[in-house]
């Protein structure tokens, strides 16, 4: 019986279509928000916690939008296969933006990057899965199914159209506030990404 690991993350996307992307502190490169699911927890509420944990806010987070399954690689980092849960963050509005508090011990740093620029910072299965995820946006059936990054079956139709989601409430700026202190996530323009990742 497969007993693979579980992780989630979610697609927040700017008023340009570019894609929030984070820097953890504990690995090299980039991802987007999320993390591993734990022990009796839901994929969704894991996203939940992630984005709350890592960017100290609470914004609403829709429904999903791809599931992943990825192999094991044997690398050291994972020793069986994953399934990875992306959800759809629908537009970030400024409002929202503007609250982000990074948890230092584990973000560093966050930009909106352009989809097709995704993979200069993201390893290659995490690009393919945050481009295939970000195409099903706006998509009917909604859900695709990916395996290590790659949509099964192999074409996908509609257009790519999330309306903005919710204004910011109490929860989500009191969840700011607890993690205040922190710089906000500022606007980096893709340029200076390549330029500091050339650089590293």
């Amino acid at each position: 019986m497969a007993r693979p690991y579980a992780a989630a993350g979610v697609l927040f996307f700017d008023e340009e279509d570019r894609i929030l992307l984070v820097e953890p502190s504990y690995k090299p490169g980039w991802d987007i928000p999320g993390g591993f699911v734990e022990p009796g927890e839901s994929p969704y509420s894991a996203c939940v916690r992630e984005v709350a944990e890592e960017l100290g806010i609470a914004p609403p987070i829709g429904g999903l939008l791809a599931i992943d399954w990825a192999p094991c690689l044997n690398d050291g980092w994972l020793d069986s296969e994953m399934l990875a849960f992306v959800f759809d963050g629908g537009v970030l509005p400024a409002s929202w933006r503007e609250r982000i508090r990074l948890d230092m011990d584990e973000i560093i740093n966050c930009a909106f990057v352009p989809v097709d620029e995704v993979g200069g910072l993201l390893p290659s299965p995490h690009a393919r899965r945050v481009r295939a995820a970000a195409a099903l946006r706006g998509v009917p059936q909604r859900s695709g199914y990916l395996e290590f990054g790659n949509q099964i079956p192999e074409s996908v139709g509609g257009s790519v159209s999330v309306a903005s989601l919710g204004e910011p409430d109490a929860r989500g700026a009191g969840a700011a506030q607890v993690l205040a202190g922190p710089p906000a996530c500022g606007a980096v323009m893709m340029s200076s990404l390549a330029n500091e990742v050339m650089e590293a």
